[in-house]
């Protein structure tokens, strides 16, 4: 039996996830998870180093330079769903319940990040979004800079490749909650340090881990379940899409007629061959049989203008 809710409820108990880094019963140190993901999601230490320039200190020019100095760390970005597979997503969500359980027992000794520091761009505001990465880096050690929309004008002020420049210069990561879905591709191409996609107007990475984690603690999987979106196909939709591409599971989005998910998403959701995909405009006939019922706002920031009209369109959706 399926409950509805606001993204992503299940029967009978309320939203948990807050958080972006969940958290857990101890581990060893010696975890290889890390070193898969070593880019965006609680890296140990070691394989997150801190990226000052290098000075050289030589007295001769005839000797070699250190091994470690043509070493360059490779860096990983969280932008999409789809950039990672099956194995490493799920790896994410494991590693995010033992690390929320052991952060819920009052054990604070897991500090991945101390003495890291992570910007955060908002150029698009959010109070859960603020809350959740800003109290998630801290409770594990590290130090979040929050950067609003009169601080950073992407693209205006600044352009995004010298903005991307000089934050990775300062600080171990990047998150941007941004409009346009160009701007953290380029956050992303001239940064030095990993970009975390805290949300774009194409998608939302983060909000889907979170409420997939949701549905793995109450139900207890996320390969095969029915998930249900009904509403506006928006970037949530699209990120489920593109978690669907990589994670088996049952996606339906339901949808009033002009408000579908962008095609090619669609298409790269079906061609890929993982999971059953249905976009419909009947969300009576979508819900039944779901795990999961899922929705979101009808009209997103940016689009209040159109608030009046969207109620009437989607009369019956709620």
């Amino acid at each position: 039996m399926a409950a509805a809710c606001s993204h992503s409820t299940i029967p009978s108990h309320k939203h948990s996830l807050s958080t972006h880094f969940y958290s857990t019963k101890s581990l060893p140190r010696s975890v290889k998870f890390f070193g898969d993901v070593s880019g965006f999601a609680l890296p140990t230490p070691s394989r997150f180093p801190l990226r000052f320039p290098s000075i050289s200190c030589q007295t001769s020019a005839t000797s070699p330079p250190s091994l470690a100095s043509k070493v360059k760390t490779e860096k990983k970005d969280f932008l999409h769903l789809s950039d990672f597979d099956k194995s490493t997503l799920l790896k994410i969500l494991d590693r995010a319940v033992e690390v929320k359980a052991q952060l819920k027992s009052g054990d604070r000794s897991f500090l991945p990040f101390k003495g890291k520091t992570m910007a955060m761009i908002f150029a698009k505001p959010s109070m859960r979004t603020r809350v959740s990465f800003e109290t998630g880096f801290f409770l594990l050690g590290g130090h979040a800079i929050y950067l609003g929309p009169d601080t950073i004008q992407m693209g205006k002020r600044e352009e995004t490749r010298d903005i991307a420049r000089v934050l990775s210069r300062y600080n171990d990561v990047i998150m941007a909650r941004v409009f346009g879905h160009q701007d953290i591709l380029d956050l992303a191409k001239y940064s030095t340090v990993p970009v975390i996609n805290g949300l774009t107007d194409y998608n939302h990475p983060c909000q889907v881990m979170a409420d997939a984690l949701t549905m793995i603690e109450h139900i207890g999987k996320l390969e095969g379940i029915k998930v249900v979106y009904v509403g506006d196909g928006n970037n949530m939709v699209h990120s489920w899409l593109l978690l669907a591409s990589v994670v088996p599971l049952h996606f339906v989005c339901a949808c009033p007629k002009g408000f579908e998910p962008d095609k090619n998403t669609v298409e790269k959701a079906r061609q890929a061959g993982v999971s059953k995909i249905e976009i419909t405009h009947d969300p009576k006939e979508a819900v039944k049989g779901a795990d999961v019922v899922y929705s979101d706002v009808w009209a997103s920031m940016g689009q209040k203008e159109e608030a009046d009209y969207r109620r009437q369109v989607f009369q019956g959706f709620q």
